[in-house]
């Protein structure tokens, strides 16, 4: 497997009430190339996280219309971009969309943690497209089963492939799923709804000495 193998194949999905960001343009918000250029924010991203030797997947559960349907970067929003370079060399994702950047609560608690560990793990989600409500695509909603079973040999591939180890869920939805891939599986709270300290106190528990104190540029206010 290779990133430009892997993402081709991705942008192959299609599937009714589902955005697939590396194939669909969005009228409104999207630049005219968006598409491709996100499919390069994912090839690039992938060879930076293979060149690393990541071993470990934070899983969260689909791409959220605030973050990676806008950026096609799972867990990531637009305020985020510039942070690649630092934690995954060789990886320089470009903005895809028209006007400011846009920041999404989840993406900012995610990176402030991510920014304190030395070899930062592949952002994923169960579902790595956007799934949204009907006729009303600036909605997120949870992926169906069948959705699901579009994609669960792709990210078959991409374990195997990466050679990962270990899957940290990010939230409930991503745990049974994960622990079909037969490798170690843990689980943290979700930092929406209310769960911004839990989330903290899991990473610490699984990471420990590993994680870096926190910096006063990592406290980013949840937007």
């Amino acid at each position: 497997m290779t990133p430009r193998a892997f993402v081709a194949a991705l942008a192959d999905v299609q599937l009714q009430g589902v955005f697939n960001p590396y194939r669909d343009h969005c009228e409104v918000h999207d630049l005219a190339n968006a598409p491709a250029m996100r499919r390069k924010n994912l090839r690039d991203y992938l060879g930076a996280v293979e060149a690393l030797g990541t071993d470990t997947i934070w899983m969260g559960r689909d791409l959220g219309y605030r973050g990676g349907r806008r950026t096609g970067l799972a867990l990531t929003d637009e305020a985020r971009l510039p942070m690649f370079a630092t934690h995954y060399p060789g990886s320089a994702p470009a903005k895809a969309t028209k006007g400011p950047s846009v920041a999404e609560r989840t993406a900012t608690e995610i990176w402030a943690v991510l920014a304190r560990l030395d070899l930062p793990p592949l952002l994923w989600n169960v579902f790595p497209l956007h799934p949204h409500d009907p006729d009303d695509p600036m909605t997120n909603r949870r992926f169906a089963a069948r959705e699901l079973s579009e994609v669960t040999e792709l990210n078959r591939a991409l374990i195997e492939w990466l050679g990962i180890r270990r899957i940290v869920c990010i939230g409930q939805d991503a745990m049974a799923y994960a622990a079909t891939f037969g490798v170690e599986v843990e689980c943290v709270r979700h930092p929406s709804y209310g769960g911004v300290t839990e989330f903290r106190q899991g990473m610490q528990r699984i990471y420990g000495k590993a994680m870096r104190p926190a910096q006063a540029s990592t406290q980013v206010a949840l937007f």
